[in-house]
């Protein structure tokens, strides 16, 4: 009898958290660090917002571990809930995404754990386009502050050398 709770505890141990996570649907916004990125950047992008299996298929089972999985990312994925109507972020998990190779190791559960912690899964090929955009916008973003240094300097030359000599 006891060997039959035990089993039906264990099942349920694995379920529960796989089940919040579809129960509470999407995820608000993640954070991402990495190279390149000073800081961290919050995107909202709901390709990579809006489903658990955004990076990685978790379901389909672990991958052996890569030898090199080259450059990653690490993305906290949060949500937002609203107590006496002010914000409180919850990091959920946190997870490494490889883009360049398609490798995902997820670290785990924040507050938890779950079958899928510490464990390497291939990658979804559908989160790469949406990640290299948000990528591509914060690189422009970074660069604008020194696009309009450079065109302040160049309108200061021709007005100088315009000025009369004498």
């Amino acid at each position: 009898m006891f060997k039959k709770y035990s089993i039906l505890l264990l099942a349920l141990g694995l379920f529960i958290p796989s089940a919040l996570v579809f129960a509470k649907g999407g995820f608000d916004y993640i954070t991402i660090k990495g190279p390149g990125i000073t800081g961290e950047i919050n995107v909202t992008n709901p390709a990579l917002t809006q489903d658990f299996f955004a990076f990685a298929d978790f379901s389909q089972g672990e991958v052996p571990a890569p030898v090199n999985p080259g450059q990653g990312y690490q993305v906290v994925r949060v949500y937002v809930e609203f107590t006496d109507s002010k914000p409180k972020d919850l990091p959920f998990d946190q997870l490494h995404y490889y883009p360049y190779t398609g490798y995902v190791y997820y670290d785990g559960l924040v507050e938890g754990s779950s079958e899928y912690d510490g464990k390497w899964y291939a990658a979804n090929p559908a989160a790469e386009a949406p990640f290299r955009s948000v990528l591509v916008q914060r690189a422009l973003l970074a660069w604008i502050p020194f696009g309009v240094l450079v065109v302040a300097l160049i309108g200061f030359v021709i007005v100088y050398n315009k000025k009369p000599k004498g």
